[in-house]
């Protein structure tokens, strides 16, 4: 998989981009990149199209520019040219597919059934779009999927929403959610990049579901860690659990027994997806604590930290419990 798609993945959300006016593609990617998501899948709806993926290629700093609703060869070619560095097909196309297996232009191809995803699998596509996902089944069908095509990821579009993105993003099987929730048609259409901006944040924001695990305390050695515990947990009715190198009081605090980062102890925050929270960071030039991250037995990451102390805090990140 190339880079460029890794990281569109990283990110896991791809908004669709269909606008009528070359002049307003900067602004509108301007603020898809602001809002947390540098990613435009610019679709082949309009006239503007290429003018749009031109203008957001050269004039965005950062920003991933793909063009969607490819339906010809030609089509693809005059979007890369343009500046187009992925390719989506509502369908599976075997044409486009082809040339763009044979140009190394990364391309979603439109899939819905067995067929479709075999034929893909055929070319070594590794990532096949699932639209219309409601229409067809949505999480169940990629459920089903998974069994027979366990290699393969989906981008599903088509009935994602807001409310839904997380369920379709807990599957192993999808790649990242694509669909025009991000992009409200009528802020579109009354130029609120503003509003934009802060759909995309809101998106960002439900996807990482960033919530308070416990507070941590360092003490200086086992037996202030002990007393501490015990003194918090008698004071908030909570059960004393030991650990190797810390104490937990219940859910609330965590009391390590020896020196760690932040001088007034550390914050821990639970999200629903440790590995796209590590990568957003990382895009966003935060630091993190290499030293201090901590994978499971299957060698995924559960906690790390950031180099950041705020107000005498580290913080780390753990991942949330299913």
């Amino acid at each position: 998989m190339s880079e460029n798609m890794k990281t569109i993945f990283d990110i896991g959300l791809v908004p669709l981009v269909v606008l009528d006016d070359a002049a307003d593609a900067v602004p509108f990617g301007r603020a898809l990149a602001a809002g947390g998501i540098p990613v435009a899948e610019v679709t082949f709806r309009t006239e503007a199209c290429l003018d749009i993926i031109r203008a957001m290629s050269e004039q965005v700093e950062g920003l991933i520019v793909g063009a969607g609703t490819v339906h010809t060869v030609q089509q693809a070619a005059d979007a890369v040219a343009a500046g187009a560095t992925f390719i989506v097909t509502p369908a599976f196309n075997p044409a486009v597919t082809e040339w763009c297996v044979k140009k190394h232009v990364d391309i979603i191809p439109g899939t819905v059934s067995p067929a479709d995803i075999e034929a893909a699998n055929g070319f070594g596509i590794e990532v096949c779009k699932f639209f219309p996902a409601a229409a067809y089944g949505g999480i169940q069908t990629l459920k089903a999927l998974a069994g027979p095509f366990g290699h393969m990821k989906f981008l599903p579009t088509g009935g994602v929403n807001y409310d839904n993105m997380n369920e379709y993003l807990d599957l192993p099987n999808v790649a990242a959610v694509g669909g025009s929730f991000m992009t409200p048609s009528q802020m579109v259409k009354d130029k609120d990049w503003a509003g934009i901006e802060k759909a995309c944040k809101n998106a960002v924001r439900h996807l990482f579901d960033f919530s308070l695990g416990h507070i941590g305390l360092h003490a200086q050695d086992r037996t202030e860690a002990e007393m501490i515990t015990e003194g918090l947990c008698g004071l908030l009715l909570q059960d004393k659990i030991p650990g190797s190198d810390n104490f937990f009081a219940g859910t609330v605090a965590e009391i390590c027994d020896h020196p760690m980062p932040g001088e007034k102890g550390h914050i821990c925050i639970d999200t629903r997806d440790i590995p796209r929270a590590l990568a957003y960071y990382k895009r966003h030039g935060v630091e993190v604590n290499e030293d201090l991250c901590f994978r499971d037995d299957k060698g995924d990451i559960k906690v790390f930290f950031l180099k950041a102390i705020v107000g005498g805090f580290s913080i780390h990140l753990r991942r949330r419990a299913k």
